[in-house]
């Protein structure tokens, strides 16, 4: 039978390897079993931590955009749209690609965002976010609300 302290320095020594993996300090593989986590699930935390930033318009390129409009209209969660993740045992990566409202400064919006997913993603799912690239692909202006009216449709030229 092993005593009360080699036990506990086998756990202190089990728990400071497991907080070294992850920052969270749990960790995904044990030896009870396995965690996995899809990489929908992570890029919904993603598009959630970045839309949480000032500035932050949507989401996609121009197609994808379009395309999820017209999803939209169909009832379907266009949450992820924009954002491509690989996810490994321990570590993720994310790119995000992202429509800013003008007179944003992008550096900083990138950094903000950046630093939000990167503390979201590790928080939420223990995993290790190797890096976040962010591609803005256009920038909202504020008459482009004004060009349209309803459903998208475009206004009357003549009234």
């Amino acid at each position: 039978m092993e005593g009360v302290p080699a036990q506990r320095e086998r756990e202190a020594g089990r728990e400071g390897a497991l907080a070294r993996e992850h920052p969270t300090g749990a960790s995904l593989v044990s030896d009870q079993g396995r965690t996995t986590i899809a990489p929908e699930a992570v890029a919904k935390i993603a598009g959630v931590a970045a839309r949480q930033i000032s500035g932050v318009h949507d989401f996609g390129t121009s197609a994808a955009r379009m395309f999820g409009a017209l999803k939209g209209k169909l009832g379907v969660d266009e949450i992820t749209r924009g954002i491509a993740v690989e996810v490994g045992e321990r570590q993720a990566a994310v790119d995000i690609a992202l429509v800013v409202e003008y007179g944003v400064a992008i550096p900083d919006l990138a950094s903000a965002a950046r630093r939000n997913v990167i503390d979201s993603v590790e928080h939420m799912c223990g995993l290790e976010v190797t890096e976040v690239n962010i591609a803005v692909d256009d920038v909202h202006l504020p008459e482009q609300e004004q060009e349209t009216v309803g459903g998208g449709e475009a206004a009357p030229r003549v009234k």
